[in-house]
């Protein structure tokens, strides 16, 4: 764990000018509405921004209609047979083994309902994980406790931290959105196909995003996939989802959806800037050499 710490400390450091180049190459992005972030005591998911966020919030409320009447059918069950069941209520017990009907009706009533639901969780689970052709491919990488990025059709790769509470209004966010934010942004174009390829460097860490509704595990030594099409210009926050060290709560998702236009200008920009940038390892590697 001290050498885990001492190599990301020195990541950060080594990537610190990297990271500020990236940053005000932000800055000349457009003026971005929050679109999505989580709501204080809020109970329910957040607004979908995918198709497959849809999906979810649309198997979410089904499931809500069939989970509660049958929790409330259980317990009342329960409480049935406490109250009329006992040794005061019930002195003589009854001498039948079984009941053939209601036995037949508790294995396919069940059955029925999990057809039903299988009915519609199925296509949804197939679309989620059958990638569609990529419009832009992003690998992404968890480290303790950052995110690296790397376009891999354009050479541009950077890391993003969360912004300390200070830093907030120097990059355009409220206070209100601390612990959320971070330095730099995943930047993609609105309306096209975006595959992440998702792994991680030491621990297992998880890429969430609410608001588009994947989320998928990062795990050493193995590469997975997921894909969302935004369909609304903004700025989005995920999390980390995976249980990953002492500081897994401050290591948030920023992603910014932008037009195509501003997408291409960002990625010139990029290029420009970060042509040739080691890779995360590579910057560790010689971090640790000096």
């Amino acid at each position: 764990m001290r050498l885990s710490k001492a190599l990301s400390s020195m990541a950060a450091a080594a990537m610190a000018g990297l990271t500020a180049f990236q940053a005000a190459a932000d800055d000349l992005l457009p003026q971005l509405p929050v679109l999505g972030a989580p709501v204080p005591d809020g109970i329910a998911l957040q607004t979908p921004y995918t198709a497959l966020a849809r999906e979810v919030l649309f198997l979410d409320n089904l499931l809500m209609w069939i989970i509660v009447p049958v929790t409330i059918f259980v317990t009342g069950l329960l409480i049935w047979v406490i109250v009329f069941h006992n040794r005061r209520a019930n002195p003589e017990p009854a001498r039948f083994t079984h009941n053939t009907t209601i036995e037949v009706a508790w294995t396919v009533v069940p059955a029925l309902i999990l057809l039903f639901i299988a009915l519609f969780t199925f296509p949804a689970l197939r679309h989620q994980q059958i990638m569609p052709e990529a419009d832009v491919t992003i690998k992404v990488t968890g480290l303790q406790w950052y995110w690296d990025y790397e376009y891999v059709d354009h050479g541009v790769q950077f890391s993003q931290f969360m912004l300390e509470r200070e830093e907030l209004a120097d990059y355009g966010y409220t206070d209100d959105l601390y612990l959320l934010a971070t330095d730099t942004a995943m930047v993609v174009p609105v309306g096209k196909n975006v595959v992440l390829q998702v792994t991680a460097g030491d621990v297992i860490h998880s890429w969430a995003m609410p608001a588009f509704g994947v989320k998928q595990d990062g795990v050493p030594g193995r590469l997975a996939e997921l894909w969302f099409n935004a369909e609304e210009e903004g700025i989005y926050f995920g999390q980390c989802s995976e249980l990953c060290g002492i500081n897994h709560a401050y290591m948030p998702i920023t992603v910014k959806v932008v037009s195509e236009e501003d997408y291409i200008a960002w990625l010139e920009r990029q290029g420009a800037e970060f042509a040739g940038a080691p890779s995360w390892m590579e910057r560790i590697q010689l971090a640790a050499s000096n």
